[in-house]
């Protein structure tokens, strides 16, 4: 049931409107789902901060204040460091610090029930049991409702983010991240990208129609954040929000893909011989979130094009030390390499997300990929793990970024670039490729 659907491709939802439509759902929400207890606010983390969870958590804190209610915040973190008391402040600055807990995708985890083999190999062509995992918090901490809250955007496992991923890979365990990950790899990933239902999402929802009971209720509160067009108020590229999409079930997810499609998916009549994309140094300091760079592009860039990514924040690689060491072991392989890998190879085998990974962001021989990082990492390291390395100084001379407008320009020495400022906002294709892919 859907309680409040708000959104076109041309809509700007205001800070004011966003409050405004966002207490007022919340608000009859909790009515209808009855009980006094508290309340456990799932939003994403720093890496996702233009989808603007965090202003609606800061909200969703308030308005259970008023009520007499607590909530607490348990960010979505999946594999993902933990944030740090900076990026709480700077992404949530309306909650209290002693209202956040930490997930550990490694020990917090408990196990609701299994999907068989059977079902997986038939559903997602990868004949292993799933288990349905969540941070035990979710399952036992007392919660009368569950908030969960996020963007709705085209994404590399799921083909659109959000929704049932974000409970049981957002607050998952090791074993259900790593053999999700690794249906989509299997399946593809440029037959996932900007897709609503694909086999990971099939996962996802049969576990939770299955053993969600065992679950208070879910709230979902869904944004869809797009990009201010040349028509619009300045800055050109600035993230705003297109939609706002909140309910029980997945009626409301459904209505924020769509709108998502229309808004992030930016298909191309040409292909791209230049992209040049920059990272935020506040979100992207490995490439496990970093080679969203790759994902949101590779089906826009030509066949022997290259791919320039600007990451002054880039530190290392995993968003833990055992992925990290992984990732370095192995390298950016094409995904025949790392398939065969995984089948010989205990560690790799033991840790299924981090081969997905490799093969997600392999460019497989098409194009060039040339990371131009910032002092965290070394040109040998970025070699060693199978990419060009560019000068990030030099790079920002030639493009810096806010000289760039998004989309395809020519600079004054007469040089062609496809340039995207914030590539979590979107996904650009080849019309041709993307239709095909699919």
């Amino acid at each position: 049931m859907t309680v409040t659907a708000r959104g076109r491709a041309d809509l700007e939802l205001a800070d004011e409107a966003l409050d405004e439509l966002f207490s007022d759902a919340l608000n009859r929400a909790l009515g209808e789902a009855g009980g006094s207890g508290p309340v456990l606010i799932l939003p994403p983390d720093i890496t996702r901060y233009h989808s603007r969870a965090g202003f609606l958590t800061d909200i969703a804190v308030r308005e259970l204040s008023r009520r007499g209610r607590l909530g607490l915040v348990l960010p979505a973190l999946g594999t993902h460091f933990a944030m740090g008391p900076a990026e709480l402040r700077r992404m949530f600055p309306g909650t209290p610090p002693d209202r956040f807990r930490v997930h550990d995708w490694r020990r917090d985890v408990v196990e609701l029930g299994r999907l068989e083999a059977e079902w997986v190999g038939h559903t997602g062509g990868v004949y292993f049991d799933w288990p349905v995992q969540v941070n035990r918090m979710l399952r036992d901490g007392g919660f009368s409702l569950i908030l969960s809250i996020g963007q709705v955007v085209p994404h590399e496992v799921a083909g659109m983010a959000n929704h049932s991923k974000n409970i049981l890979v957002g607050t998952g365990g090791k074993e259900a991240i790593d053999k999700s990950h690794f249906v989509g790899a299997r399946y593809g990933l440029e037959r996932l990208l900007g897709r609503i239902d694909n086999p990971v999402r099939a996962l996802f929802d049969e576990g939770l129609r299955r053993f969600g009971h065992a679950l208070p209720p879910i709230l979902w509160a869904l944004t869809v954040v797009g990009s201010r067009g040349p028509a619009e108020a300045a800055p050109l590229g600035a993230p705003v929000v297109r939609g706002l999409y909140i309910g029980f079930g997945r009626d409301c997810f459904e209505k924020a893909a769509a709108l998502a499609r229309e808004v992030n998916l930016d298909l191309l009549d040409e292909p791209v011989e230049k992209a040049v994309v920059y990272l935020d140094g506040g979100q992207y300091r490995t490439t496990w979130l970093g080679n969203k760079a790759i994902y949101r592009t590779r089906m826009a860039i030509a066949d022997g094009g290259e791919l320039l990514i600007l990451a002054p924040g880039l530190q290392g690689f995993g968003e833990d030390p055992a992925l990290d060491a992984l990732i370095r072991r192995y390298g950016y392989r094409s995904g025949a390499a790392i398939r065969d890998l995984a089948e010989k190879e205990p560690d790799l085998a033991e840790n299924l997300s981090v081969a997905a990974h490799l093969i997600h962001g392999s460019p497989e021989g098409r194009f060039t990929v040339r990371y131009c990082p910032g002092p965290g990492l070394s040109r040998n390291e970025i070699e060693a793990a199978g990419y060009a390395w560019g000068d990030l100084d030099q790079a920002l001379k030639r493009y810096a970024p806010n000289a760039l407008r998004p989309g395809k320009q020519t600079l004054p020495d007469g040089e062609t670039i496809f340039f995207i400022p914030n590539p979590s906002l979107g996904l650009w294709a080849e019309k041709k490729r993307f239709f095909a892919a699919g």
